[in-house]
């Protein structure tokens, strides 16, 4: 029996949402923008107004205004986004429990086992869904339906915005073939350019490339998205802890970056904001339960924005501000001069390798009664950032950089789609 799978994909999610909540912004050719006095003034999201103007996502906010003059501009609210986008996974969850989610707007569900319950139409449940978002959230979503997920993913992107598009065993050649590589979901650009070489530009190419040369030029990769190609993509819907308790997909890491308002060439500017994303990345682990061995700091650099990491294995798993911390710090300290040769623009901070926070630790015969008095420490400012504001309790170290004094990167962290080979 063939899967019934949708693919829901909210159409400008960001800028969708601005014009839902303030009526005035609809109708206008408005973006989403970063803030360009902290170097983050980019194009995040786009109204559908916007992008006839030419207006794209990820350009310079003025590379945007001097191809629409008339744009308004209005800052990201996380908050807000991530509050819809749950509205949004309540009205997927009343068709089935079995929903996936990919990033913030877009989400996967089975309607196999509870199609009969809907009527037995797949298409009519993608409509009645579409309109729902419409009426209850004033965004619109485009729909993919298929039998498999990256079909699901492919037909939402077929048609935007606010469609539903089923690719079937029936037109999948002629609709999905006749493609380029390049949108079949986890071909980018490096792997285009490598299928191009091999005189592979469509996706019907892909999937009927021998598998000999796919391994020969991707390795097992290769093979997984010639299956993906033929439409024999049999991975699971599998549903997430937020959006219904138990089962979902592990944890495999929690980290947090940021680009500094100012190129880094201090010590004690480096070590403020090294600080800053490891108390977000500690926090974050404690609310999921969760421990690390693994500590790992990335850096880019300012003069050619390339990016390295370095990372370390602790003894112990710990979710410890202080040790998280410390260790981070320590990597980044013994990989750069900090001494203005090498000005960085961004860090980021990554805790992996992770255990429940209730798995059995073996301890030290000199127990360390100061790292409990820590811990308890931690689970204080917890608590009390939860009532008041993560910007409540700042460790001194915080504020050596005045320009990072407001920032919040806790608050303002997106969670980013989770693939297969990641």
């Amino acid at each position: 029996m063939h899967r019934a799978i949708l693919h829901s994909d909210m159409n400008a999610f960001y800028a969708s949402v601005e014009q839902a909540e303030r009526p005035e912004l609809r109708g206008v050719p408005l973006v989403v923008g970063g803030r360009e006095e902290t170097r983050h003034g980019i194009v995040l999201a786009k109204s559908a107004r916007a992008k006839e103007a030419g207006v794209k996502t990820g350009e310079a906010l003025w590379e945007a205004r001097a191809k629409c003059p008339g744009l308004v501009t209005v800052p990201p609210r996380y908050d807000v986004y991530r509050r819809y986008s749950e509205l949004a996974r309540r009205i997927y969850c009343q068709y089935t429990d079995l929903v996936e989610p990919f990033g913030l707007d877009e989400c996967w569900l089975d309607l196999t086992g509870s199609l009969p319950l809907s009527g037995g139409d797949a298409l009519r449940v993608a409509t009645e869904i579409s309109g729902r978002v419409k009426a209850e959230l004033g965004c619109t979503v485009s729909i993919g339906v298929s039998w498999n997920k990256v079909f699901a993913k492919f037909g939402s992107d077929l048609r935007k915005p606010d469609a539903v598009t089923a690719i079937t065993p029936e037109n999948y050649r002629r609709l999905v073939w006749d493609a380029p590589v390049g949108d079949l979901l986890y071909v980018g650009p490096a792997t285009r350019a490598k299928l191009h070489s091999s005189g592979i530009d469509r996706i019907g190419e892909l999937a009927c490339a021998s598998p000999e040369l796919l391994r020969r030029r991707l390795g097992k990769v290769g093979l997984v998205l010639r299956a993906f190609a033929r439409g024999e993509d049999s991975t699971p819907v599998s549903p997430s802890d937020a959006v219904r308790g138990g089962g979902g997909r592990p944890i495999k890491s929690i980290g947090n970056g940021l680009t500094c308002p100012h190129d880094i060439d201090r010590p004690e500017d480096a070590k403020a904001l090294v600080y800053l994303l490891a108390e977000s990345v500690a926090q974050r682990l404690r609310e999921a339960r969760l421990r690390a061995f693994t500590v790992a700091v990335g850096v880019r650099d300012a003069r050619d924005l390339a990016s390295y990491g370095r990372q370390t294995t602790l003894p112990r798993a710990t979710s410890a501000t202080g040790l998280i911390a410390r260790t981070a710090w320590g990597l980044l300290a013994a990989s750069e001069p900090l001494d203005g040769s090498h000005p960085l623009r961004g860090l980021h901070v990554r805790a992996s390798n992770l255990e429940p926070s209730d798995a059995p630790q073996q301890l030290d015969l000199g127990f360390d009664a100061r790292q409990r008095a820590l811990d308890g420490l931690d689970e204080a400012i917890d608590g009390l950032r939860r009532r008041f504001g993560n910007a409540c309790v700042r460790r001194g170290v915080e504020l050596l950089d005045e320009s990072l004094i407001d920032v919040d990167v806790k608050r303002d962290n997106t969670v980013h789609p989770v693939g297969w080979f990641g």
